[in-house]
């Protein structure tokens, strides 16, 4: 049974989240197809693959943001992104990021230390039993609620990822995740390999402290995040994301039915 939880009793995850130097087939929900039908996102930097470089200033860095503790005095910590939802208001990250809820903030499209569409507070938290019971790295992921902001949906405002899952070893991804010493996210895109039958594995150089969480996409489409074995990696080179399984998707549709 999928857990959603309001409030945590601490925050280890933040000193856990991501601490080093510097993780083929379209999910079809039933009521959903509508939500997930992929739009390749508006074309960000195409660097040679495995290379890390800055991400483009457009719409599809706008769906990917950083999370505070308090505010933006308070430092961000971990990457987060919207994903479609029937409430539209569902963000996801690695399940390692998320503490207490009371004081976590999202600010989608961060940059230069500004929060250009606004600081969204997260509500609810979407856990697998894996993660709460024993920290399994292979439930390293975590959906939550935002509350609405100005009368606005997080969703309306920046849009959102559609979810895909069964994707083949070799999926190419792309990755926008926020060092936490960066003032602005990064980008890198590169083929990834199976470390395991739960973990995946990419060749990224920079993705250091902060980047858990990132969102890893295929053609546009939310395929994990990063998170897993190891906390995402301990090397800011190699990077791990939990492979999107059943757990995942019953996960995602708890979220976007109850947000």
């Amino acid at each position: 049974m999928i857990q959603c939880l309001s409030s945590r009793p601490d925050r280890r995850s933040r000193a856990r989240a991501r601490g080093r130097r510097g993780a083929r087939i379209l999910l079809a929900l039933a009521g959903m197809t509508a939500l997930l039908s992929v739009d390749v996102p508006d074309a960000l930097a195409d660097p040679p693959l495995g290379v890390t470089v800055p991400a483009a200033a457009d719409g599809t860095a706008g769906r990917v943001g950083a999370l505070f503790a308090g505010g933006l005095d308070g430092g961000h910590f971990c990457t987060a992104s919207v994903v479609r939802s029937q409430d539209r208001d569902v963000v996801v990250t690695a399940a390692h990021c998320l503490g207490s809820l009371g004081t976590t903030f999202f600010a989608p499209g961060y940059r230069d230390g500004e929060a250009p569409y606004g600081l969204w507070k997260l509500t609810g938290m979407y856990v697998a039993p894996g993660w709460t019971e024993g920290e399994d790295p292979d439930e390293d992921i975590a959906f939550a609620t935002v509350a609405p902001l100005d009368g606005r949906r997080i969703e309306d405002v920046v849009g959102g990822f559609p979810v895909a899952a069964q994707q083949p070893a070799d999926a190419k991804v792309s990755i926008v995740g926020y060092p936490s010493r960066e003032d602005s996210p990064l980008y890198c895109a590169n083929t990834t390999t199976l470390f395991s039958g739960t973990q995946r594995r990419i060749e990224c150089p920079d993705l250091s402290g902060g980047t858990s969480g990132s969102p890893w996409l295929v053609d546009g489409a939310l395929a994990g995040v990063l998170g897993g074995y190891e906390g995402g990696g301990t090397v800011p080179e190699v990077s791990y994301s939990a492979v999107m399984g059943d757990q995942a998707v019953e996960l995602y549709r708890e979220a976007s039915d109850n947000g």
